[in-house]
């Protein structure tokens, strides 16, 4: 996922107003399945599955772990720790409003329902924006990895063979999509097991042929201790890892478009524990167990390449490259998948030009495909054109987006459960624990992480991704405002004029 640490209230609660652009065929939180909304059931359940397992895995594992390690030695595990937690349950809250009321704009919709028309408006378009740049950095990285095999080819042309590629993917249908994404995740998925298979076996020197010495969990604290560091290297890991985990979400806009949503988005809410500890803690342990903390070739070739090296697993780097790239194609291809969704369920909603909302014979919402593919392709014209201006604040102004997300996300479900008590409390089948303490505790633990991000003042780094990302949050809270208050005020001329 897009990974910044690789140089990288409550308004009443009334069903929103019609919009001047175009009115929402139904409000939302009362949901539409996806014959009612124009889209189509295309999606299995082991589509779904493979989803919810492979999407919390993004290229950011892969490539950005170094950094944190270097930074926080064996102590990162504190960090993939902390955030997996903040993961669990965020996605616990959104499971239980996506259980209830499954569709397109997932939390774009429930917070168009709970804290009002601006923030569902504001808090979709920059999701929108945060994944039509994520096109541009994933498309640029695997192109670089697709030049280093073929040089004989440019890499703009690969960035646009790939794009090119995975569109036609999603316009062709959301099976095809749903099926490029099941082995994409498969590939992930496996690829990860072996690691954590060989590297455990390894670890104990059980592993044949092995070259690396058996010394079990001793690097964990020989090298300077378990925080040789000190305790904040902890928060600064936390700021290095949170982005590789963006993208656990997508499952739930995903199932509007499965055979059984309930059923898909309540086992999705479920598994999140496992998955986080299996694929980022265990492997990460893997990592730090196999290595010193500080051995120079983490930062050199990369944390999984170096531990992989250190086992004597031949063309670990060329191994690697081709799990990237997977991750890479992945990220593309479930990217242009959640922004087009999002822009269609803002198209419903009014939010959006109205063809956003429309979908062709096979239920492909294909302007709002083919409007955020666009944006994508400017945005690598950029990041080839001007990478460190343009690009980078385009890179910048979206970096705090994901938590801005999560807290939407915690603040809509804690108006959202008293909706659905009292609308419909049958369907309150995914329960947040402890509510509404763990919301608030949620909600304080993301703030802080954003505060803490302030004192972040490298190059690229937290405080500008803050302060640049709050900016567009304003300018399109701004923009939502405007919009209402226009709205309202010809309803009340068109009112005025029909008396």
């Amino acid at each position: 996922m897009h990974d910044p640490s690789n140089p990288q209230w409550m308004s009443k609660m009334t069903t929103p107003p019609p919009s001047p652009v175009a009115a929402p065929p139904a409000p939302p939180g009362h949901g539409q399945s996806p014959q009612q909304s124009g889209l189509q059931s295309g999606l299995k359940n082991r589509h779904l599955s493979m989803i919810a397992v492979g999407g919390v895995i993004g290229a950011g594992l892969f490539v950005g772990s170094a950094s944190g390690i270097t930074a926080a030695g064996p102590g990162i595990l504190l960090s993939y720790a902390l955030v997996g937690a903040l993961v669990v349950f965020v996605m616990r809250m959104l499971g239980e409003m996506a259980a209830a009321n499954p569709t397109s704009g997932s939390f774009s919709a429930y917070a168009d329902r709970a804290l009002g028309r601006w923030a569902g408006f504001s808090i979709g378009w920059l999701y929108w924006f945060f994944w039509v740049v994520v096109l541009a950095v994933e498309a640029t990285a695997g192109a670089a990895i697709l030049t280093s095999w073929v040089p004989a080819v440019p890499q703009w042309a690969w960035a646009l063979i790939v794009m090119v590629v995975l569109t036609a993917t999603n316009l062709a249908s959301v099976a095809s999509f749903g099926e490029f994404e099941f082995w994409f995740a498969g590939i992930k998925v496996v690829a990860i097991a072996a690691f954590i298979a060989l590297g455990g076996l390894a670890i104990f020197g059980v592993l044949p042929g092995s070259d690396n010495a058996a010394t079990g969990f001793a690097n964990l604290t020989s090298h300077g201790g378990f925080l040789p560091n000190g305790p904040s290297a902890i928060l600064t890991g936390v700021l290095m890892v949170v982005f590789s985990f963006m993208g656990s979400e997508i499952v739930t806009l995903a199932a509007g478009e499965s055979e059984d949503p309930q059923r898909a988005v309540t086992k999705a809410t479920k598994s999140v524990i496992w998955r986080v500890g299996i694929f980022y803690l265990g492997s990460i342990l893997v990592v730090v167990s196999l290595l010193p903390w500080n051995d120079p070739s983490i930062a050199k070739k990369g944390s999984y390449v170096a531990a992989l090296d250190s086992i004597g697993i031949p063309h670990a780097g060329q191994i690697m490259n081709v799990i990237v790239l997977t991750a890479v194609l992945s990220c593309l291809n479930s990217g242009l998948y959640t922004a087009s969704r999002m822009a269609f369920s803002l198209g419903q909603r009014g939010d959006a030009p109205r063809a956003f909302a429309r979908t062709n014979s096979r239920g492909v919402p294909q302007a709002a495909i083919l409007a955020s593919v666009l944006f994508g392709f400017i945005a690598v014209g950029f990041n080839y054109l001007w990478p460190d201006t343009v690009f980078q604040f385009l890179l910048n102004s979206s970096g705090a987006v994901a938590l801005f997300v999560w807290l939407v996300i915690c603040f809509s479900q804690l108006r959202m459960r008293g909706i659905i008590l009292r609308e419909n409390p049958d369907k309150l089948v995914v329960r947040m624990w402890l509510f509404p303490y763990l919301t608030w505790a949620t909600i304080a633990m993301i703030s802080f992480v954003l505060v803490y991000m302030l004192t972040d003042d490298s190059e690229g780094g937290g405080r500008i991704q803050v302060l640049l990302s709050v900016l567009l949050a304003i300018v399109v809270v701004a923009v939502s405002l405007v919009r209402d208050r226009l709205g309202r005020n010809t309803v009340e001329k068109e009112s005025l004029t029909a008396h």
